[in-house]
């Protein structure tokens, strides 16, 4: 009896394993055509827009219109991230250093860029290029993520997925100007590992747009 009883058990630990991985598979193969489909949908409709601020960035400050940084991504594999330049060129000659709201090295097109998340549209490639997706936890470069793991032992939990345009992260705290800050937000981002779902996305994608509708970017 004893061992028919484990076998029911381990035949239903099985079966729900195997569900669970099903969910899963969707799961992702829903994300990634959703991540394809809106990202190219946005960069068509998004076009006189980019076109905009593409001229608007090179006339604002000397410097080039995009800038291009190495960002640690999926299992920890670095990918370069695109934005628009929202910085004095040379803006890190000293070496790595975190943005604030009161950051001279901003432009003033920059500071109106940030407010509305626009200098981030460029990243809408490197989703469909496969090193990002529209939700997940937002890239950071190696110098900070290495501190962070040493600070909360689980933070590379947040290498299982791909990183994200926005992120629980971005919606609840925004922006972090600190290394305490940067703690404080990866709390929002390992939860959202744990719980990662079609309808969170979806959720964060909604509380995304609205953030930036509004102007309320940080």
């Amino acid at each position: 009896m004893f061992y028919k009883t484990l076998e029911i058990k381990l035949a239903k630990k099985a079966e729900y394993t195997h569900q669970h991985q099903n969910k899963r598979v969707l799961y992702y193969a829903a994300k990634r055509s959703t991540d394809i489909i809106l990202s190219f949908l946005a960069l068509i409709l998004l076009l006189p827009l980019i076109i905009f601020i593409s001229i608007k960035t090179k006339i604002s400050s000397p410097g080039s219109i995009f800038y291009c940084q190495e960002r640690m991504g999926f299992r920890g594999i670095p990918f370069t991230i695109y934005k628009f330049r929202s910085m004095y060129a040379d803006a890190e000659k000293n070496g790595p250093q975190l943005s604030s709201n009161d950051d001279q090295r901003i432009t003033t097109w920059g500071k109106i860029m940030r407010k509305w998340r626009l200098d981030e549209i460029p990243q809408l490639w490197n989703i469909i290029k496969g090193d990002m997706s529209l939700v997940g936890p937002r890239p950071e470069r190696q110098f900070y993520t290495s501190q962070l793991i040493e600070i909360v032992p689980n933070y590379a939990a947040l290498f299982l997925v791909k990183p994200g345009l926005t992120s629980s992260g971005m919606i609840e705290f925004g922006y972090a100007s600190n290394i305490t800050e940067m703690v404080e937000r990866a709390q929002y981002d390992l939860a959202y590992v744990q719980k990662r779902s079609f309808f969170l996305d979806a959720a964060i994608i909604l509380k995304t747009f609205f953030i930036i509708i509004l102007g309320k970017g940080k």
